[in-house]
């Protein structure tokens, strides 16, 4: 079976490689995104949050832009239309929610929108 080749560490100007499945190289495998910004739990994604998640796909159980697009796909994920960046009122807001399944929420996170 090939192997997988090695990619280049995130880490901004570092010129080495990592392992496959990594982000960073041996140098700099300390330094990740949520040592920057925190993990999960410091960025408002707690218990108060999965209740939250669980009542609103419950409500609304199929992916918004799957929809738009004629598909009837389950949503698995809660999207944040407008990124808060860190602001609870928009964090909280329900408005700015919209239910994604997973391909459309990456599709939209991986676009940077």
């Amino acid at each position: 079976m090939p192997r997988t080749p090695p990619r280049p560490c995130r880490y901004p100007g570092c010129p080495g490689f990592c392992l496959p499945g990594q982000v960073f190289c041996k140098e700099h495998i300390m330094w990740s995104t949520d040592r920057v910004r925190g993990g999960a739990d410091a960025r408002g994604y707690n218990a108060r949050w999965r209740r939250a998640r669980i009542a609103f796909l419950q409500k609304h159980p199929l992916c918004a832009e799957c929809q738009r697009e004629g598909k009837l796909t389950p949503a698995t994920v809660v999207d944040h239309i407008i990124p808060h960046r860190g602001d609870q009122r928009l964090f909280w807001d329900k408005t700015n929610w919209q239910p994604l399944c997973k391909d459309c929420h990456d599709k939209k996170t991986g676009s940077g929108q």
